[in-house]
């Protein structure tokens, strides 16, 4: 009898480890705002089924070979700033949410940040300089609110490919303030490049791989899109050793929303909420059930849900879209 009893607890502690350790990062991008955030606020990101949001504060540069970081000033939104973040940050936190520190940059007129590029080793000094005092900045606050993960960068392909030595000291500095999980945010396309892997804990990517050219894309037809993806995810990340999380995902819902999903072309008018569904689904289908995948971060979730999103909206967010349905059921799950 005394085994038998020994025998259930140890089968009931083994299972809560595996079911802690097999639980999926079902984050949301909360978006930063000029507004401070309330409970109310924070409720449909409960009410989702989330377990994760990424705080996304922001610097800001004026050109891409300009090497200075303009951050945490008046001029910016509330939730852009050091002080929002933090606010952000707690206030998720009481509520049962983990949270992804995401310090991200700005150029001017939304040039892709891949590109930054010095063109003189005075101005990479600089930007270097700036940059370090930049994210550590981030990554005191990310160690002082206890926040689960914290993400080095996004999307910098041009200054991490150009700038090796640099990102292996900062990455030192940066583990010398903070004590959680690191990553970095790499675009689809330039995750395999990324020196530094074996430093992180995560490897990061923004998921906006191509999975269909069809107009309304089918669930099969994107799951069948992510074949090849996952091969090559699944080997990477067996190579390093590191879990694959999808540091930003989603779609946009316009017809073709599978065939460039990085667009964010404002002149698009259409409106395709199908397409917003059936790859969401067919995203949740293909990958979910991964041993290699961490989850992710849907892209993107504005704090003022009620006008938020809706029916005639095409932009990525899901809010009040059918989509929105679809990942609850999922992260309900999870």
């Amino acid at each position: 009898m005394y085994s038998k009893i020994l025998f259930f607890i140890a089968f009931v502690f083994l299972f809560q480890i595996s079911t802690i350790q097999a639980q999926k990062i079902n984050g949301i991008s909360f978006v930063a705002s000029r507004d401070k955030v309330t409970n109310e606020h924070v409720k449909p990101v409960v009410q989702v089924g989330a377990n994760y949001a990424a705080v996304m504060p922001f610097g800001f540069i004026r050109a891409l070979d300009n090497p200075t970081i303009v951050y945490n000033t008046e001029r910016q939104w509330y939730g852009e700033r050091r002080e929002g973040a933090k606010d952000y940050i707690k206030l998720l936190q009481s509520n049962g949410i983990k949270v992804m520190l995401k310090p991200q940059l700005w150029i001017w007129r939304g040039e892709y940040t891949g590109y930054l590029k010095m063109e003189t080793e005075e101005n990479w000094k600089a930007l270097e300089t700036s940059y370090e005092a930049f994210i550590l900045d981030y990554a005191k606050l990310a160690q002082e609110t206890r926040t689960s993960i914290f993400s080095i960068g996004t999307e910098l392909e041009q200054f991490v490919a150009n700038r090796p030595e640099f990102w292996k000291s900062l990455i030192k500095k940066i583990k010398a303030v903070y004590k959680g999980k690191l990553t970095y945010a790499s675009n689809w396309d330039e995750y395999k490049r990324v020196p530094f892997w074996d430093q992180m804990d995560y490897v990061g990517v923004d998921a906006y791989f191509p999975l269909s050219e069809m107009q309304t894309p089918s669930v099969e037809s994107v799951i069948d899109g992510w074949r090849w993806w996952k091969g090559e995810l699944s080997a990477f990340s067996k190579v390093h050793n590191k879990k694959i999380l999808f540091t930003e995902w989603g779609y946009r819902s316009v017809d073709f929303t599978a065939k460039e999903p990085w667009t964010s072309d404002h002149s698009v008018t259409t409106v395709n909420l199908e397409a917003q569904s059936n790859t969401t689904k067919a995203t949740f289908d293909a990958l979910w059930d991964e041993d290699w995948f961490a989850g992710g971060f849907i892209w993107k979730w504005f704090i003022h849900h009620s006008r938020s999103g809706g029916s005639d909206n095409n932009r990525f967010t899901p809010q009040n879209k059918p989509a929105e349905a679809i990942i609850k059921s999922y992260y309900d799950k999870n």
